[in-house]
Parts: structure tokens; C-alpha cells; sequence
């Protein structure tokens, strides 16, 4: 029997329900790709929904509980929610692989850099969501332990069917929008005296501008694959595909250093 290929494994991450299974499928995927032991494969299909656990049990994102950070119930809530966001962010760059790597507006010899750069994106969130699922457990806490919502799949849902789109509201909306918020948590868990949290958040904030990054990257690439101007095509994209406005303040500098120009967002707040 052949072994599986760069696409059949990714699609098997997806597949993988239990939480530190999926982000230790994911892991090793990243390792045997860059080890260049995986050939890329013959397109798969990518499931409409990535496998999930029982728990979190699922709400509607206004019942998802919120507590002040001076308390260690307040604080573990808020690592629930960012341990959510980077499991789903697991689910998010390997279905980007699964569903796009094959995709026409990818070229012949850019598919295996397309593919580096979101296999190295997963391995990132699968890192980070360890990192958080590990610092839960040290305040006597769990991943699971607290209701969470789907938000994130949603937008996977709505972009599915193109490359284009996916790369304008996943990196571009709410990767983006982690950069702008997450420094104030970060100041808001040292002033709590919160250290080991606050530490974690610099880890999914530096590399996270790379994630952006890389979506600005691709998106240009695929604009001019289309003869789009990028920020025009962009607002269009966000318009059509994502759900409310993109909320200010932004945060210019971490965009900037992730090549998001402000003319992309700025005419949409």
C-alpha cells in the first residue's frame, strides 16, 4: 500500500477529533514535509466540517462566558477562548491546504511554497495551542472545560468554494484582528500578575504577524493571477463573504510589518 501523500494526511488532521491529537497529527505532517519525506499527491476532498470533540460544547457567541481578569476563573476563561481560536486556527490553515493547494489559481511552481508556507502556519497554531492547553491544566482548567463558539468555521464555511475569499477573511480579517487585539491582553494579564499567560500571547502574537504575512503574500500572488487591484478586490471580497464591519483601532504597526496596507481595511470600518 503507497503511503499517504502531503494532501491525504492533511485531510487526516482535519479528520482527527481529540484536541492534542489533531494538533500532534498536524505536527508531524509539518515535520515530514519540510523533511521532504511526503510528496504532495493527487487532489482530495476536503470534509465539509473538521472533526470536533464533544467538548467544548457549542453556543451562540453572546453566550460565551466573559470574566474580569482579576480572578483565576476570570483568566482561565479568557485562555479557554484563545485555546479555542488556535485549535480552530489548526483546522483553518490545513483545510487552506487541503482545499487550495490544487487550486488553478496556484501555479505549478509555486504549489510546494504555497503548501510550505500554510503546513508551517499549522504547525505554528498546533504549537500554540499546546502551549495555552498546557497553561489551562496549570490553573487547574481544561480545553473543554467551558462553552465555546463556531464563529471561526463559519467563515471557513462561507469561503470555501474560493481561494481568493478564504485568503481575504482568514489572514487578512481574523488573523488581523488578533494583532490588534491581543497586546492589550497582554497588558491586561501582567497588570493581573498573570506572567506565564502574558508570555505565551507575545509567542501567538510574534508569529501570527508572519500567518498575516503570508496571507498578504498570497493574496497578491492570486490578484494578479486575476489583474485585481489587491485593496479594491479585497474590500470587495470582505463584503461579500464576512459578516459585519472591521472594527477600529487597528493595530498599524504589527500590519505594517505584515504588509497589510491600511488602504486594504481602513475604508471598511
Amino acid at each position: 500500500m503507497p503511503a499517504p501523500t502531503l494532501l491525504e494526511r492533511a485531510r487526516g488532521v482535519l479528520e482527527t477529533a481529540a484536541p492534542r491529537d489533531k494538533a500532534a497529527a498536524a505536527r508531524e505532517t509539518a515535520r515530514l514535509w519540510r523533511a521532504g519525506d511526503l510528496a504532495l499527491g493527487d487532489a482530495v476532498d476536503a470534509p465539509e466540517r473538521p472533526a470536533r470533540p464533544d467538548e467544548p460544547v457549542g453556543v451562540p457567541p453572546g453566550k460565551v462566558p466573559r470574566r474580569r481578569l482579576n480572578s483565576l476563573a476570570g483568566r482561565s476563561a479568557l485562555m479557554h477562548a484563545i485555546a479555542h481560536i488556535e485549535f480552530n486556527a489548526i483546522d483553518l490553515a490545513f483545510d487552506m491546504v487541503v482545499r487550495f493547494a490544487r487550486d488553478p489559481l496556484i501555479e505549478d511552481t509555486e504549489r510546494n511554497a504555497f503548501v510550505t508556507d500554510w503546513i508551517g502556519v499549522g504547525d505554528d497554531e498546533a504549537r500554540h495551542f499546546t502551549l495555552v492547553a498546557d497553561r489551562l491544566e496549570a490553573m487547574d482548567s481544561h480545553y473543554g472545560a467551558l462553552p465555546a463558539h463556531d464563529g471561526l468555521w463559519d467563515a471557513a464555511r462561507a469561503t470555501s468554494g474560493s481561494l481568493p475569499a478564504r485568503l481575504a477573511v482568514a489572514p487578512l480579517v481574523l488573523e488581523a484582528r488578533g494583532l490588534d487585539v491581543t497586546p492589550g491582553m497582554i497588558d491586561r494579564l501582567v497588570s493581573a500578575g498573570d506572567a506565564a499567560s502574558a508570555d505565551i500571547l507575545r509567542v501567538i502574537y510574534d508569529e501570527e504577524i508572519g500567518h498575516v504575512a503570508a496571507g498578504a503574500r498570497w493574496f497578491r500572488r492570486v490578484c494578479d493571477k486575476l489583474n485585481a487591484d489587491p485593496a479594491a478586490h479585497f474590500q470587495v471580497l470582505v463584503g461579500r463573504y464576512f459578516k459585519g464591519n472591521l472594527k477600529p483601532p487597528f493595530n498599524s504597526r504589527a500590519r505594517e510589518q505584515a504588509e497589510l496596507p491600511a488602504e486594504y481595511y481602513v475604508p471598511l470600518a
